[in-house]
């Protein structure tokens, strides 16, 4: 197969990147220049060996920012950029982004690099000697809801109607399970199944693992209640949460999670809480409220199937209560 065949196989074309990769983004000119087979390994760097497509999405802004300022300096060959002109580029990136942003940004040269040369086209990584920004984060910024706040929001849900069926059971599904929102709308309805007296869900994880979880009374409660008033019973095959149509009736279309986050903020608004909050509050409250319940941080971490225990603690507010004690104690 010849490359421009490739190009439109994977959906690259010779100068830009189709929305089903990466929303539009060009190939950066410090790439093209560098010829066929890097322009081939690029895309395979993008497509072959990045499967998350947030990750994807992230990693390729941090290249095109990373290239566009070399070439605003003059390079025009990645052969000609050395260890000292990346640390320069991350020194600088370091008055404009956070430590985070900055990490990541180098993580993906670092990785794009190593990429050109395991397939031959570089004797050496110029970035390997480039140190980031130190970087410590023992708790997470994610807002976090209260156990009765938590449940204040539940309860403020209206089920008159699919719309508010929908919200209450994803919502109960994020708290209860821990799940993150990709994983809960990527679900189909044969991922919720009834296992003995109880109903679990089959939840895809990063990495394309499959995570098994029994749902909470609670969290059952309002997903029977959603299949039943949604007739979604038997429709394998089929997205378990959809979007609403014009009419506010459920549609045929899987729920995007861009949606998501804004019916959390409405929802959380509604019941007096305000809009701080969004789909990983849910995780995050959860979590806070199983630990606080004298939930272990091991348990925890293999119901939101983390591969770190280090993750799970960024998620775990328990300390914010006992703060929040203690200022009450000042009494002035």
């Amino acid at each position: 197969m010849d490359f421009t065949n490739r190009d439109q196989a994977i959906g690259f074309s010779s100068r830009q990147v189709t929305p089903s990769i990466t929303d539009g983004a060009t190939v950066p000119a410090l790439i093209e220049n560098a010829g066929h087979d890097t322009k081939r390994r690029f895309v395979e760097f993008f497509t072959a060996s990045i499967r998350n497509k947030n990750t994807r999405r992230a990693y390729l802004r941090a290249i095109d920012r990373f290239c566009s300022w070399m070439e605003g300096r003059g390079l025009t060959r990645l052969a000609d950029i050395e260890p000292t002109m990346i640390a320069f580029y991350i020194e600088e990136m370091q008055d404009g982004y956070s430590k985070a942003s900055v990490k990541q940004n180098l993580a993906a040269i670092r990785m794009m690099f190593d990429y050109f040369v395991t397939g031959g086209l570089m004797r050496h990584n110029p970035s390997l000697s480039v140190k980031g920004p130190k970087l410590t984060i023992v708790k997470g910024k994610t807002p976090v809801l209260q156990p009765g706040d938590a449940r204040l929001l539940l309860d403020s849900i209206s089920t008159d109607t699919v719309g508010g069926l929908r919200d209450k059971a994803l919502i109960s599904l994020m708290l209860f399970t821990f799940a993150r929102i990709g994983a809960a709308v990527s679900m189909n309805v044969e991922d919720v199944y009834q296992n003995g007296r109880r109903y679990w869900v089959r939840l895809k994880e990063k990495g394309g693992r499959q995570h098994e979880m029994p749902l909470q009374h609670h969290a059952e409660e309002a997903m029977i209640a959603y299949l039943d008033g949604a007739n979604l019973w038997g429709q394998n095959g089929t997205p378990l949460f959809r979007s609403l149509d014009r009419k506010r009736n459920l549609s045929e279309n899987r729920m995007a999670a861009e949606y998501s986050r804004w019916m959390v903020k409405r929802r959380s608004r509604k019941a007096g809480l305000g809009g701080l909050f969004n789909n990983h509050t849910m995780r995050a409250s959860g979590i806070t409220a199983y630990m606080m319940a004298g939930g272990t941080l091991e348990k925890a971490q293999q119901m939101a199937a983390h591969a770190s225990s280090k993750t799970t603690n960024l998620y775990n507010r328990t300390s914010d209560a006992v703060t929040l004690d203690e200022v009450e104690r000042i009494l002035i």
